[in-house]
């Protein structure tokens, strides 16, 4: 959710090398593919696709891999897919409307692609503006869901926030500013696709749970999707994961609420901006330092102060653990209260990164309060809808995105249902 240095959330897939020279790689089109059953993949690109002719593939059903030596292949506008069988079967690439361009946002320039699939004549799909997450990097061809959504039947818009890609201006993390490039986004969304869509709404992954609704109401969304988010703040963030870390371990209340002092001494520095607050951590530290648990906090950011002296953090800690211009007390809960379009929360069962327990009982709050939220978890499932095996030691290896995710996002935009949805839970209200 918050990044001091942020990869994408893309598969990471080794390349093999040789003294002799390969045969260049077939270089793959970014977009959707259709098999004869209907099914579909998705092509993305990798940080150096163009380079190493290595690019990521993503079924609907949620697997996906490389194409380096792998079951799915580029030809010419179709990919070749070796099928459970043996069998090589041809999927030719979707006819999807893909339209580039460039708005402004403040004082930036932003690059951003509409998406649209080939729909019958006379049928409007609904049109959404996929929300950051907290990536760094890239968006446009390197982000599947525009075309995840395309293959579905809906209308897409994604762009490069700024400081990535093709964007100008500087990298940060302040969610108000980010949330008016959304509305930004939307409105030069809807100029391109105008009269060629039904109704209109955000879609966020992780970090753009905090972002889509700050930006719903003023750009005129009829919808909210959010999938992996959080309903608490950046601070609460750092403190569930902790408190998620030490009872992974087996540790109980007591533990818990002794770990919630060093998460508030620890947030008070960093939301002092490391200007105060160190007497309080000196003290905590004292205290707790030699219990057994200590040295197995991480969360966000608690273990790496933990580690630090205090002339240390006031010295290195502005650049280190707060150069992204944050909002360390972000008003999640009042932002969302505000948001008048129904929304879908899908949540991870077993998130690290975003811990759900404190994120559900709120969402279910607010249910009680008449606001009209679906909330769907898929246990067994961590950080952006990927299954996992664990190993002994707690480490995790990511083997797919869940199956059914990316259909239940699909039919809750277009107002459809197809269930099931894999081990989707739907929750219902308390």
């Amino acid at each position: 959710m918050m990044r001091f240095s942020v990869p994408l959330l893309l598969g990471i897939f080794a390349v093999s090398t040789s003294s002799a020279a390969a045969p260049a790689a077939p270089q793959c089109t970014p977009g959707a593919y259709r098999g004869a059953d209907g099914d579909f993949i998705v092509i993305t690109e990798r940080a150096k696709s163009a380079e190493d002719g290595e690019w990521r593939y993503t079924f609907r059903d949620g697997r996906y891999g490389s194409t380096k030596g792998g079951a799915v292949q580029c030809s010419a506008d179709a990919l070749m897919v070796t099928g459970p069988s043996g069998a090589v079967e041809r999927w030719p690439r979707m006819a999807l409307r893909m339209t580039p361009t460039r708005f402004k946002s403040g004082d930036a320039m932003l690059a951003g692609m509409l998406v649209e699939p080939d729909v019958k004549a006379g049928k409007k799909p609904p049109l959404a503006v996929m929300v950051h997450g907290s990536e760094s990097s890239a968006s446009i061809n390197r982000n599947p869901y525009p075309f995840v959504f395309a293959a579905q039947g809906i209308a897409a818009f994604v762009y490069d926030k700024h400081g990535a890609g093709a964007s100008e201006g500087r990298y940060h993390q302040n969610f108000h500013r980010l949330a008016a490039d959304v509305v930004a986004a939307s409105t030069e969304a809807k100029r391109l696709a105008k009269g060629r869509f039904s109704r209109f709404g955000l879609f966020g992954g992780s970090q753009g749970g905090w972002v889509a609704p700050r930006a719903a109401n003023d750009a005129g969304a009829e919808f909210v999707a959010i999938g992996f988010g959080l309903l608490i703040n950046p601070l609460e963030e750092d403190s569930e994961q902790v408190f998620s870390e030490l009872r992974e371990k087996g540790y109980g209340d007591t533990v818990i609420a002794e770990a919630r002092e060093i998460t508030d001494a620890t947030g008070a520095v960093i939301a002092s901006h490391f200007t105060s607050g160190f007497d309080q951590l000196a003290a905590v530290k004292a205290r707790y330092g030699a219990q057994p648990w200590f040295t197995a906090i991480t969360g966000e950011f608690t273990g790496a102060l933990l580690a630090s002296d205090e002339p240390t953090l006031r010295r290195e800690g502005p650049a280190k653990y707060d150069n992204l211009d944050l909002d360390w007390r972000y008003d999640a809960i009042g932002h969302l209260r505000r948001v008048r379009a129904p929304q879908l929360w899908i949540v991870a069962g077993e998130d690290r990164e975003a811990p759900p327990i404190v994120t559900i009982e709120r969402l279910q709050a607010l249910r009680r309060e008449g606001k009209p939220i679906s909330i769907v978890r898929f246990p067994r499932t961590d950080h952006g809808m990927y299954e996992f095996e664990q190993a002994a030691d707690g480490t995790r290896r990511d083997t797919r995105i869940t199956d059914g995710y990316f259909r239940l996002l699909a039919d809750w935009i277009k107002r459809e249902t197809h269930s099931p949805y894999g081990t989707a839970e739907m929750l219902t209200p308390e």
